[in-house]
């Protein structure tokens, strides 16, 4: 069973997302911010990361750069629904850092756990 870990200051999103990936068959942990995804990371096997990229304290944009130098073979989907910027900019950044996988809040079931399974090359 593949192990899925979501991380978003939104509770109503992460919970979404985790009941999503659990119909699907996959383990989920969840974690509320970065710095707690961040935690997690070096505690449980992880198969894969869903980070939102705007998030008080740590952003996944940082948790990204850190995957890529702890954990580089680490797979990353990277969603947003915007901030201060357009969705499309942050989105932009996460792909150069080598998210796998980008999408726009909300993200569309199909489309989220299409990006899950190519991720995770199932």
């Amino acid at each position: 069973m593949k192990k899925i870990l979501v991380i978003d200051d939104e509770a109503s999103i992460r919970v979404l997302l985790a009941k999503m990936l659990e119909r699907e068959g996959f383990f989920v942990i969840t974690a509320s911010d970065g710095k707690e995804g961040m935690e997690k990371i070096k505690t449980e096997e992880v198969d894969l990361v869903v980070t939102d990229l705007i998030m008080p304290g740590k952003e996944g944009v940082e948790v990204i750069m850190e995957l890529r130098k702890g954990y580089p073979a680490m797979p990353v989907i990277a969603i947003s629904g915007g901030g201060y910027n357009t969705p499309e900019n942050y989105l932009n950044m996460a792909k150069l850092l080598g998210a796998k996988a980008v999408l726009k809040k909300p993200v569309q079931k199909d489309v989220f756990l299409e990006a899950v399974r190519n991720s995770l090359k199932l």
